[in-house]
């Protein structure tokens, strides 16, 4: 496999700019704050400054850095087969919402990026979910059916664009696709010059209910406002009823230049075979830049990244000859257990604190959609979709029951199992062997150490217990992170948190005594 320079930083982070802005120094008010700069943050604190509200935005690290910076830009409601599901769970008017707020949401976009004059390279494309085996036609023919009954154009399809054959699909059509930093930079732009105020390395570590809401920064800087919106990708200011009905997945990318000629012209998925997704984007020498996704796991779970890397690699240029990999990255996301995002007011936070998480990897549309959801509901007029949306909603939690219980069973099994096996080994023989570039947990002083040895060969020690709620880390060789089984928290190899919900790093160790 091909050793890329950069490898990890995404092309939309490699072709988009920012403006640096300074952390959070002194006490701040606000009518709203909004955690996060992702999608979903930056497109509400948009529609709630230019509603004439007085909002400020908190990044713990760089704008867009999260999961919005590693997406692959597809805005569509052609979720792969969320329609059957949606009307077999929830009903058809469920599923009709569904399809009409990502509708609206795809739309907005363009609305806003006309409004503004956003040069995103928007782009209308057919969104197609396919199988290759036809064992899996029946199920799309159910999907199509049901994704046409919900109000999309969508029909079941045997010929695509793609340079293989395919048992069926579905295909919706005036779906699109776009570069979504560039279109954030337009965001964060107007933001601006609004007054809205916006603070990058402000990591908020504590939130305080109240009249108003009192905001504390890890530097101890703090924020006082009448409503907060935590768009951190995971709602990490309750542990107890939505973290339980989330579950973590991480899909590895893989992009290259295609001559145009060769484009397929179309944004593709399919669940068979770990995950594929396939769109382009277009690039200055006229050519378009293939992006394909996949080898979906669940981070922590001890996987070996670089290998699913390499199996990624090689079926690109297996469907795609003479495509040459340029870029690589990794994007992260979570899903609800009733497949419908959590999007409004956080249940155990008081009635000003709302909440965007549970995207399931379509965050695009669903992010949007969050941004005018919640300031529909700052506003006092909700949208009509609010409820399928409400993250306290009962009914749909009780039909979901065994996809929580499940994702409740994995979290229990981790957080025993993985004690177990770490107490169970000792700990020279695995950190003496330890390659450079290689990490390993083992047990040091009767506690569980997570262990790197760099590049140089230099032995970087922290704590493998994640401070989020206490599950054992696990290695990714690809990217270099230590990461978590139970909610998906990220660390660097010294400890530091490279994603959430975790809000403090891993306890650095000596490694001397390894």
């Amino acid at each position: 496999m091909s050793r890329l320079p950069d490898a990890g930083r995404s092309y939309w982070m490699r072709t988009a700019s920012f403006p640096s802005f300074a952390p959070l120094s002194a006490p701040a008010e606000a009518d709203v704050a909004v955690i996060g700069t992702g999608i979903a943050g930056l497109s509400t604190a948009w529609e709630l400054v230019r509603a004439g509200l007085n909002v400020i935005v908190l990044e713990a690290d760089r704008l867009a850095g999260g999961v919005t910076g590693h997406t692959t830009g597809k805005l569509t409601a052609l979720h792969t087969s969320v329609y059957d599901t949606l009307r077999s769970k929830h009903g058809d008017e469920a599923a009709r919402d569904y399809a009409d707020s990502q509708s609206a949401a795809l739309q907005r976009v363009f609305d806003i990026a006309e409004e503004l004059g956003i040069d995103c390279e928007l782009e209308r494309r057919p969104a197609l979910t396919y199988c290759e085996q036809p064992d899996g036609a029946d199920a799309l023919r159910a999907e199509a059916e049901a994704a046409r009954a919900a109000g999309l154009d969508a029909s079941f399809v045997t010929e695509t664009g793609l340079p293989f054959p395919v048992a069926g699909a579905v295909q919706v059509e005036d779906q699109a696709q776009f570069h979504p930093l560039k279109y954030l930079r337009g965001l964060v732009d107007d933001i601006v010059a609004r007054g809205g105020r916006i603070h990058e390395g402000a990591r908020v570590t504590r939130l305080d209910e109240g009249d108003p809401y009192r905001l504390t920064t890890e530097a101890g800087a703090t924020v006082s406002a009448r409503h907060v919106v935590v768009a951190a990708h995971h709602p990490v200011f309750d542990h107890a009823v939505l973290a339980p009905r989330l579950t973590q997945h991480r899909d590895l990318v893989v992009a290259g230049s295609l001559p145009a000629d060769r484009d397929p012209r179309g944004m593709y998925i399919t669940t068979e075979g770990g995950k594929r997704s396939v769109r382009t984007s277009p690039l200055a020498n006229g050519n378009r830049l293939l992006i394909v996704t996949g080898e979906a796991f669940t981070p922590g779970s001890g996987e070996d990244t670089e290998a699913g890397y390499a199996r990624l690699e090689s079926w690109t240029e297996r469907h795609f000859p003479g495509v040459s990999i340029s870029h690589r990255w990794a994007a992260q996301d979570n899903s609800s257990t009733d497949t419908v995002p959590l999007v409004g007011r956080l249940p155990t936070a008081g009635e000003n604190v709302y909440v965007a998480t549970g995207f399931a990897g379509w965050g695009m549309t669903g992010g949007v959609m969050a941004g005018a959801l919640i300031a529909s509901l700052v506003g006092g007029a909700p949208q009509r979709w609010a409820g399928l949306y409400d993250p306290g909603r009962i009914a749909s939690a009780a039909q979901s029951a065994p996809a929580f219980l499940k994702a409740q069973w994995d979290t229990g099994q981790h957080f025993v199992k993985d004690r177990l096996n770490t107490f169970g080994e000792g700990t020279a023989g695995p950190v003496r062997d330890l390659r450079p570039g290689e990490g390993t947990v083992v047990r040091a002083d009767g506690k569980p150490c997570a262990v790197h040895r760099d590049d140089q060969g230099e032995l970087h020690a922290v704590s493998a217990v994640c401070t989020h709620l206490g599950c054992i880390v696990a290695f990714n060789n690809a990217e270099r992170t230590w990461e978590c089984p139970c909610h998906g928290s990220r660390f660097g190899i010294d400890g530091e948190v490279v994603q959430g919900p975790a809000l403090h790093p891993l306890e650095r160790q000596d490694p001397g005594g390894l």
